[in-house]
C-alpha cells in the first residue's frame, strides 16, 4: 500500500487551491478525481451561466431601443442554436484555462479513480489501496432533484446539463427561487422561452430583509410567470409534463431543476469514520481550520461542506485546508460574506444579513435608497431597485447590506471592503463619490443610515484638515 503525506479528494476549485498550498512543502501528495475536470464553476456554473445571461440581457435591451430613438428593434431575432453554441464555445475556453494549469503536475500526481474510505487514514480507489497522514475532502456537490420530479428524467434538466442543450425548448418550468433559478429562469425567459418560475415560498435569492424581498418579488412577477405553490403532482400529458403548482396546472416541454445542490460526502463511505454529522450528513468540522472535529488529520473544503457553495469561498477553504495539512494548523478568519445573484438588476448581500442582525437582537438601524428616480439609473433606463444598508445604532459602524439594483455587484464589493475594515458610516461618507454614477445611490442610503444612527457627525461629510 502506497503512503502519501497528503491525499486530496477532488480536483475542483477547493481541491486545486489545496494542492497549490500542499505542493509548496511536499512532493509526496496525490489528487484523486475520476469526474470531469475543469471545476464546477468553469464547466457548469459561474462562467457558462454568465455567458447565457449576457446574451439574454443584450437581446432584452432591444425593448428600450424605440424609447431611445433606435429603430428596427422589431426585426431583431434570436437563434437559440447559435446562442448555445456560443455558450459552449466560451465555456470550453474557461475549462481549458483550468485544465491547462494542471498539465505540469497531473501526469504523476492525479489519479483518475473514485475513492472511498476504508479507515481514518486509508482509502480504496477503484481497487487500489492507499494511505495518507492527511486527507483533504473536496469532492464537491451535485444537483438536488425534488421527489415529485423523480421518474421523469427524460423531461428533466439539471444545472449540470443545461449548457449541453443544442437548442432551447419552447416552454420550461424552472424549479427554485435561489440564485441559480433566478439567473437562468430570467435569462431563458428573456431569450423567448415561456418560463414559469416555481418556488415553495416568497423568498428570492435567499434575501432575508422583508421589505426588500417583497419589492424583488413584485418586480419578478411583473416580468415573468412566478408560482409560489411548489410542486404537488407531476404527470405526462399531451406529450408534455403536467405540473400541479398551487391551484393551477402548467404544461411544459422541460423542467430545469435549480433547487440546490447536495454534498457528495455521502459517496465516500464516511460511516467508517464513526464521526458525528450535521443534519445533511456532513461531518462536524472546525470552520476556522477546516479540520474534522473527531479526526483532525482530515479536512473539508468547498461545496462538499454544503455551506457557502461559491467559488471564492471554495478557493479560500481549499487554501486554508491545504496550508493546515502541511503546517501546524492555524485558525483563519474568513473574509466578509459576499453573495451576488447575476439577474438583471443584480441581487446581492454583504456582511451581516437582516435576519442575522434581527435574530441576534443587534441594536441596528437601516438606511435605504430606491433606484427609481436615481440619476444614473434614469440615464441607463434601469430605474428599478432598492438598497438596504445596516449599521450599529450607536457607533454607526456598517454591519451589512442587502440590495437589488443596477450595478449592485459593484456596490456589494465596495461595501464588503468597508465592512472588512470596520468603518463607520461617517468615515465612508467622507470618501469621494463621482457624479453621475450609480454609487450616488449608495451615498443616499449611507446618509439615511447616518441620520438614523446616534453617531456624532462631521460638519460637512468632508473631514477637517486636523483629522487627516
Amino acid at each position: 500500500m502506497k503512503k502519501y503525506d497528503v491525499v486530496i479528494l477532488g480536483a475542483g476549485s477547493g481541491g486545486l487551491s489545496a494542492r497549490r498550498e500542499v505542493a509548496k512543502l511536499t512532493d509526496n501528495y496525490l489528487v484523486v478525481d475520476a469526474g470531469k475536470l475543469g471545476t464546477t464553476c468553469a464547466r457548469v456554473g459561474c462562467m457558462p451561466s454568465k455567458v447565457l445571461i449576457q446574451v439574454a440581457n443584450d437581446y432584452h435591451r432591444r425593448m428600450k431601443f424605440d424609447e431611445e430613438g433606435i429603430l428596427g428593434a422589431d426585426t431583431v431575432s434570436v437563434d437559440h442554436k447559435k446562442v448555445m453554441e456560443h455558450v459552449r464555445k466560451l465555456r470550453d475556453r474557461f475549462v481549458r484555462g483550468v485544465t491547462g494549469g494542471m498539465e505540469s503536475w497531473q501526469g504523476e500526481k492525479l489519479l483518475r479513480k473514485y475513492a472511498k474510505f476504508t479507515g481514518p487514514n486509508e482509502l480504496e480507489c477503484d481497487g487500489e489501496k492507499i494511505s495518507a497522514d492527511k486527507i483533504i475532502i473536496a469532492v464537491g456537490s451535485r444537483p438536488n432533484v425534488p421527489p415529485p420530479l423523480k421518474g421523469f428524467e427524460e423531461s428533466i434538466i439539471t444545472t449540470d446539463e443545461i449548457f449541453e442543450l443544442k437548442t432551447l425548448p419552447e416552454s420550461m418550468a424552472v424549479v427554485g427561487l435561489g440564485v441559480i433559478g433566478l439567473e437562468l429562469g430570467q435569462a431563458l425567459n428573456r431569450l423567448g422561452v415561456k418560463v414559469t418560475l416555481i418556488g415553495r415560498r416568497k423568498v428570492f435569492a435567499g434575501l432575508t430583509d422583508p421589505d426588500l424581498n417583497e419589492y424583488v418579488s413584485s418586480k419578478f412577477m411583473e416580468e415573468m410567470d412566478v408560482s409560489l405553490g411548489g410542486i404537488s403532482e407531476v404527470c405526462e400529458k399531451q406529450g408534455k409534463l403536467a405540473i400541479q403548482t398551487g391551484d393551477r396546472e402548467i404544461l411544459v416541454d422541460k423542467v430545469l431543476v435549480a433547487s440546490g445542490r447536495d454534498s457528495n460526502i455521502d459517496q465516500l463511505n464516511i460511516d467508517v469514520l464513526k464521526c458525528a454529522c450535521n443534519d445533511v450528513g456532513v461531518p462536524m468540522f472546525d470552520e476556522e481550520t477546516f479540520q474534522l472535529k473527531e479526526h483532525p488529520h482530515i479536512f473539508l473544503a468547498g461545496d462538499v461542506t454544503a455551506q457557502k457553495q461559491i467559488l471564492h469561498e471554495a478557493s479560500d477553504e481549499g487554501r486554508i485546508a491545504g496550508y493546515n495539512a502541511v503546517h501546524s494548523p492555524k485558525d483563519f478568519k474568513t473574509r466578509t460574506p459576499l453573495a451576488i445573484t447575476f439577474c438583471d438588476p443584480n441581487i446581492a448581500s454583504v456582511g451581516k444579513t437582516y435576519a442575522e442582525l434581527f435574530d441576534h437582537k443587534r441594536d441596528f438601524v437601516c438606511g435605504e435608497v430606491s433606484f427609481e428616480g436615481q440619476g444614473r439609473s434614469i440615464v441607463k433606463l434601469k430605474e428599478i431597485g432598492m438598497l438596504r444598508i445596516y449599521g450599529d445604532k450607536k457607533s454607526g459602524v456598517i454591519l451589512g447590506a442587502e440590495m437589488f439594483g443596477p450595478s449592485a455587484e459593484h456596490i456589494a464589493h465596495l461595501l464588503a471592503w468597508v465592512i472588512e475594515q470596520n468603518l463607520t458610516v461617517n468615515k465612508v461618507l467622507s470618501f469621494p463619490f463621482y457624479h453621475p454614477v450609480i454609487e450616488e445611490g449608495l451615498r443616499t442610503a449611507l446618509r439615511d443610515l447616518r441620520d438614523r444612527s446616534e453617531a456624532a457627525t462631521t460638519p460637512l461629510e468632508v473631514y477637517p484638515a486636523e483629522y487627516k
